[in-house]
């Protein structure tokens, strides 16, 4: 565990799981680009990840044990809540989100008044081209959202996303666990808050594999769509 003095009103969070190919690219990147504070989540790594977050100093929370991305967020999240951030981004560390869009993340919510920004490769033409079933899945989960709660998010999947402070002491408290970017817009909309997408560009993940498989897919579109449902009707 290696914190840091907050130093700004943005916390970017950079969940990471065996990304030993691509850390510190991002991490540089990130400070290229921007002065925000950052802490990377170490979601108990079996590669080298552990080894260059002590090597490069940077500031960091590992679990014991993977929980997934939804369990690495949360930790985000909650150290953002016990910290005072207004605002809190999450950028994943292997290279997909481009750290030069998150100057149009902050400026839409600081001026917008919206609890979560998301940057989408589909609200407007971009040049991100995925395979035929990640497009298709994504299409599947706007039309989801659409019917559980009238929103059109038309990057549903998209984990590049600002929040603000309600958010943040929210998802401190609760947040879904393996699979959580649908979830989370379902319980958003349900409690009132008020979501907005703006146009990014995204790359294709920069080294490392993606852990996610045909059958891991399947497990997803079912799971999301049952406690989006559940979400909806009862929370």
């Amino acid at each position: 565990m290696n914190h840091q003095q907050r130093s700004s009103d943005i916390l970017v969070i950079i969940p990471a799981y065996n990304e030993e190919d691509t850390l510190v690219r991002t991490v540089q990147e990130l400070k290229r680009h921007t002065p925000y504070d950052f802490i990377v989540i170490d979601d108990g790594s079996k590669d080298h990840t552990p080894d260059i977050i002590r090597q490069e100093g940077f500031p960091s929370l590992r679990h014991a044990v993977n929980l997934g991305i939804g369990g690495s967020m949360q930790s985000g999240y909650r150290y953002a809540d016990q910290n005072g951030y207004p605002y809190a981004i999450q950028l994943d560390a292997d290279g997909q989100h481009r750290p030069a869009d998150i100057a149009k993340l902050v400026e839409e919510i600081q001026t917008s008044g919206y609890d979560m920004v998301i940057g989408s490769r589909f609200v407007e033409q971009s040049s991100y081209r995925g395979s035929l079933s990640r497009r298709a899945g994504i299409l599947y989960f706007h039309w989801l959202i659409r019917l559980l709660t009238g929103e059109r998010v038309y990057d549903p999947t998209s984990g590049f996303r600002i929040v603000g402070r309600r958010a943040i002491e929210m998802f401190s408290r609760t947040y879904p666990t393996d699979y959580p970017e649908v979830e989370v817009l379902v319980s958003l909309s349900k409690r009132g808050f008020k979501m907005k997408e703006i146009s990014v560009e995204m790359r294709n993940r920069q080294g490392g594999s993606s852990s996610i498989n045909w059958s891991k897919s399947i497990y997803y579109m079912l799971k999301v769509t049952m406690f989006s449902v559940i979400r909806k009707s009862f929370s």
